[in-house]
């Protein structure tokens, strides 16, 4: 296997005199998609905030291919290739799919929006993530549906060349059919060699396109396993805190 882009090692967080994160080890491999699960209040938005540079870990090492990396800042994420689409997805309901995914970095030309060169780079984007469900890349946001709105977030952080895409409930809002379409999106991603960290509630979403479950519980991690090699009630035993996970970690 190779090697983890993603290497947490015994990372800690605290708010005031409450341990959110005790000592937690994560890893997250180019080309796969791990999942992070576990219940309301085990840590798994901090965790990820910490990967972003929003909250900075206050103790631990954080690897990225291998090196020690310090994650202060959103932009420092950034610069690695860590991209977040968070379960708002932050998308202008007033402007259009180009304008959305080119949001704060537009390209320009002589002093003005490079117009042009915007709409061809959206759409080679969206093409090469197969995505068909959108008729034109001129379209308002606010025409869209959730799960077309999903793909424009998951979209533009490929159009960022992020190397790692962490997706906070990707499928929450959507229907049976939006549904599918998001999923077939991660797994496109993955292809192409992005790590994805998707953050779900949905086991039946996790077990159909995860290569990894890592599950938190208070705070700790105490599963990290490939998904061919466990089962639904195990996972949701860790969860719960009712079965302690005894195998090797993935």
């Amino acid at each position: 296997m190779d090697l983890p882009i993603i290497e947490l090692k015994g990372v800690v967080k605290s708010f005031g005199p409450v341990d959110v994160l005790k000592g937690v080890n994560f890893t997250a491999y180019p080309g796969k998609i791990t999942a992070l699960v576990g219940d309301n209040g085990a840590g798994k938005s901090t965790l990820i905030k910490g990967l972003a540079g929003v909250q900075p870990y206050d103790g631990g090492e954080v690897l990225f291919n291998g090196e020690p990396v310090s994650l202060h800042t959103p932009r420092d994420a950034g610069h690695l290739g860590i991209e977040v689409v968070y379960q708002d997805l932050a998308l202008c309901d007033n402007l259009d799919i180009v304008q959305n995914m080119f949001l704060g970095r537009e390209e320009l030309s002589a002093g003005t929006f490079d117009e042009g060169l915007m709409e061809r780079e959206a759409a080679e984007t969206l093409r090469q993530l197969s995505v068909r469900t959108v008729k034109s890349v001129r379209q308002k946001v606010s025409s869209l549906s959730g799960g077309q709105r999903q793909t424009v977030a998951i979209a533009r952080s490929v159009l960022k060349k992020a190397k790692v895409v962490i997706l906070d409930e990707p499928t929450a809002a959507l229907g049976v059919a939006q549904t599918a379409q998001v999923l077939a999106l991660v797994k496109r991603l993955a292809e192409q060699g992005v790590s994805v960290v998707i953050i779900s509630h949905n086991l039946v979403d996790v077990f159909e396109v995860a290569d990894f479950i890592s599950v938190l519980y208070l705070g700790q991690m105490v599963a990290s396993v490939k998904t061919s090699e466990t089962t639904n009630e195990d996972v949701i035993g860790y969860i719960t805190g009712a079965k302690t996970y005894e195998g090797e970690r993935a």
